[in-house]
């Protein structure tokens, strides 16, 4: 059941330091065996002693808690150019017995696209960042885009062919599409259109076995895992063929801020009743913090800034909103006018469409040490509920704390929980995702920062989704559960307590598909679907 290289590893106490000539030199070897090109490898591997080998590792991690020195490091980083590349990493990892990480963007939220939460396991990171071609196909509305292009290089690619198609996938321009993708994707175009994953119409793979499949070859089983199963489970995705939405050519957006002295609580009381009924033309979303009342006033209070697109012109969008949320009080000098493009560059501080293209942001979120949980609510919290969560955000561990509210409704309603493995459909009213953020020099404490939004997540329980407590498998979170990386007994009742929050009673489907395409358990990490061969 496990590889040879398991007994060996039983003695050894592999740690990111460690440096083993068994299988270092065997992989190594393997891969200039199996390269196309045997002399690219020096330029496509990097070893633990290759001078850039740490620069590269770090170049995408978006969060600094997996770059401390106590983070495990992989053996080897791999930068295919080719999907031979990749068949030749896969087979290599596979005789050799190395795990193997697949990073996109750099964005999972617990470091498993490129790094492991054991010491004790030897693995490799194939980062897809040299695979990121975007084709757009205007005359049938359509794209393919590579595992490693980011969010922000599709929108560019769609941009400079049209302004009236757009794809309704995440707001954060620097996320990878191949991680975004496997898990759903949601964004400002969502209550539209769907998730990126629901309108996914192709996708290339390579298995376990090594084989290039597309849509037809795989069968609807894989092509329905991959879409929303979340990544690293099932194969590494080379490429998705998108099917394009209709946008108008000028959409309309704003952002207008509110204290506790402005109303706030009752605000956000109003809109969980109303923001899942809008038109599903318009997204309104509440990003809250705490801030200083004034400059010469130490007292704390609590700013909600509401941020909203909606696929229309600002005459039809004031109107509409004084009809639906009067107390708000929406005038047209909150509002802009722009293409659907500059509209996701705009709320992150961008002006330039070239912006997009940067695969590091500037602006806008910044690169920090943090840990974030999410929950999905179903029924408007009472003001009382609220007026509880504020003073949380007065505490120190709080100072670069946020909750960021986002409506769902709309096309969400009507797509069945089955469609796809991400089941948060109808019933939902909006989810919620709670961050905290320290710097370098607090992380020594990190604990302290680690209790504050368990005591958050803790406080929230009567207020959101239960039996199960709802999450979603892209804003990852190891706190629910996971696997145990080294023996595959009583796998399903550990991923389970996971599973069922993530893809509710999708997970034994994904569990049915993982033991078809991947028996022996190849693609896996903390947080992967299990096969039933380990039950």
């Amino acid at each position: 059941m496990f590889p040879s290289l398991f007994v060996i590893l039983l003695s050894v106490s592999w740690k990111s330091s460690s440096t083993l000539a068994y299988p270092s030199e065997g992989f190594l070897h393997c891969l200039s065996i199996h390269f196309a090109n045997s002399t690219s490898i020096s330029k496509l591997v990097y070893t633990q002693r290759n001078s850039s080998f740490s620069s590269v590792l770090k170049s995408s991690a978006q969060n600094f808690r997996f770059t401390t020195p106590s983070t495990p490091t992989p053996l080897f980083i791999i930068t295919p150019l080719l999907p031979s590349h990749i068949q030749a990493a896969i087979y290599c990892s596979r005789i050799h017995g190395l795990h193997v990480r697949t990073r996109s963007g750099g964005h999972d939220f617990e470091g498993l696209s490129y790094t492991t939460a054991n010491y004790i396991v030897p693995f490799v990171v194939i980062d897809l960042v040299n695979l990121r071609s975007v084709q757009v196909d205007v005359e049938n509305a359509t794209a393919w885009v590579e595992s490693g292009a980011t969010i922000g290089e599709l929108y560019y690619g769609i941009a400079q062919k049209s302004r009236t198609l757009a794809f309704p996938a995440g707001l954060f321009y620097t996320v990878g599409v191949g991680g975004q993708f496997s898990g759903g994707g949601y964004g400002p175009l969502f209550r539209k259109y769907g998730l990126a994953a629901d309108n996914v119409i192709d996708a290339r793979l390579i298995d376990a076995k090594g084989r290039i499949l597309d849509r037809k070859s795989m069968g609807e089983d894989l092509f329905w895992a991959i879409r929303g199963g979340g990544g690293g489970s099932f194969g590494i995705v080379l490429a998705w063929k998108l099917k394009l939405v209709a946008v108008p050519a000028i959409v309309t957006v704003f952002t207008v801020s509110k204290t506790l002295e402005q109303n706030a609580t009752k605000l956000v009381h109003r809109w969980q009743s109303i923001a899942h009924k809008f038109p599903k033309e318009l997204l309104m979303s509440i990003f809250i913090s705490s801030v200083k009342s004034s400059e010469a006033d130490k007292k704390m209070t609590i700013k909600a800034n509401f941020s909203s697109m909606f696929l229309g012109s600002i005459d039809e969008l004031v109107p509409l909103m004084e009809e639906r949320f009067p107390e708000f009080g929406l005038v047209r000098d909150d509002c802009l006018e722009m293409s659907w493009a500059e509209a996701i560059l705009s709320t992150q501080g961008g002006v330039q469409l070239e912006t997009l293209l940067e695969r590091h942001q500037k602006t806008g979120v910044s690169k920090t040490f943090f840990k974030a949980k999410f929950d999905y609510v179903k029924q408007p919290i009472p003001e009382m509920g609220l007026e509880g969560l504020w003073p949380m955000f007065y505490e120190e561990e709080a100072k670069m704390a946020n909750v960021f509210l986002v409506a769902y409704g709309g096309k969400m309603d009507e797509i069945p929980e089955t469609e796809i493995p991400f089941p948060h459909r109808a019933g939902n009213i909006y989810s919620i995702i709670y961050v905290v953020d320290w710097d370098e020099k607090e992380n020594k404490n990190s604990q302290r920062f680690f209790n504050w939004i368990r005591r958050v997540y803790d406080y929230m329980t009567p207020y959101v989704s239960n039996s199960p407590r709802e999450a979603y498998v892209n804003y990852k979170d190891l706190q629910i559960g996971s696997n145990n990386m080294f023996s595959c007994k009583g796998s399903y009742a550990q991923a389970k307590i996971w599973g069922r929050k993530y893809f509710k009673n999708n997970f034994d489907r994904l569990v049915y598909v993982k033991t078809k395409v991947d028996p022996e358990n190849f693609f896996r990490h903390e947080q992967s679907i299990p096969p039933l061969s380990c039950f």
